[in-house]
């Protein structure tokens, strides 16, 4: 057997792979994992699921939403690059799991779907550092977010197929994957909800504010050419002319919880090496 089937076979055993494949919603990796990248990754996905098993166990939390530092972007002075909605549950034999929901881009491609996966495949990607962050929404949050978690017709109302890493918070053409997150908790929010629209308008409602990030023409340029799943069409004329791309980071959609009062400060996990 290859190396990867092995860590399957780990992670299961752990609990932190689901019992169903999930390896089309992974990136195509531009270098295969080595063994020290595996180690570290499966040590973070096993402390991670420790300490949320832990939180359960103190105080009834049943969902995060969690984040992972997937790419360096210290020069856009964000920390964190994606994020998911992890929740507990139980597997067959009635031991605890926890899974996460998240949107995934397919290969780089300009599409992508939602996916629920295990812990470990959610730190087994390359991570830039082997770091992972989460806010516990409140109890009132969590309840609204199990059951859109619950029920696939819901988890999947927000879902856009057409993918760009840094789309426009304000507009439909296109989808992130923190969008996706962020839109949906507006859906489990308020029932009237109902599209990506209304969403959008719940969420400037409440004071959500985008991260912007300065990036220069000849950076848009280059990445419009060579990547499938970046585009600035979206983006008015004004502030992408004037090199200001509003997007929804990690970090911006922590800092709105925290500000709304919809979930705490985050918890940082990360590993010492």
């Amino acid at each position: 057997m290859k190396m990867r089937h092995y860590v399957a076979v780990a992670l299961l055993a752990a609990g932190l792979l689901p019992g169903t494949p999930a390896q089309a919603g992974r990136a195509c990796e531009d270098k295969p994992l080595t063994a020290q990248m595996v180690e570290r990754s499966m040590e973070l996905a096993a402390k991670t699921w420790t300490a949320l098993e832990s939180q359960y166990q103190q105080d009834g939390t049943q969902v995060v939403i969690l984040a992972r530092m997937g790419q360096d972007l210290s020069q856009y002075k964000q920390r964190y690059s994606h994020v998911g909605m992890v929740y507990r549950s139980v597997d067959d034999t009635g031991a605890p799991v926890w899974r996460v929901l998240h949107k995934l881009n397919q290969c780089g491609t300009s599409e992508a779907g939602v996916y629920r996966q295990g812990l470990g495949e959610f730190t087994l990607d390359d991570l830039w550092r082997y770091e992972v962050a989460w806010v516990v929404p409140t109890p009132a949050v969590q309840a609204r977010l199990l059951a859109l978690i619950g029920d696939p017709s819901k988890s999947l109302k927000m879902h856009a197929k057409p993918y760009n890493m840094l789309s426009y918070p304000w507009a439909t053409r296109y989808q992130q994957s923190n969008q996706w997150v962020l839109e949906s908790i507006a859906e489990a929010m308020d029932a009237d909800v109902a599209n990506r629209e209304q969403a959008q308008a719940w969420l400037k409602l409440k004071g959500y504010q985008p991260a912007v990030l300065e990036i220069g023409a000849l950076t848009r340029l280059g990445a419009r050419m060579t990547k499938a799943n970046i585009a600035f069409d979206d983006h008015p004329n004004e502030k992408r002319y004037s090199d200001r791309i509003e997007t929804i980071t990690a970090d911006s959609l922590f800092a709105w919880l925290k500000r709304a009062g919809m979930a705490g400060a985050p918890v940082t996990l990360r590993l010492d090496k």
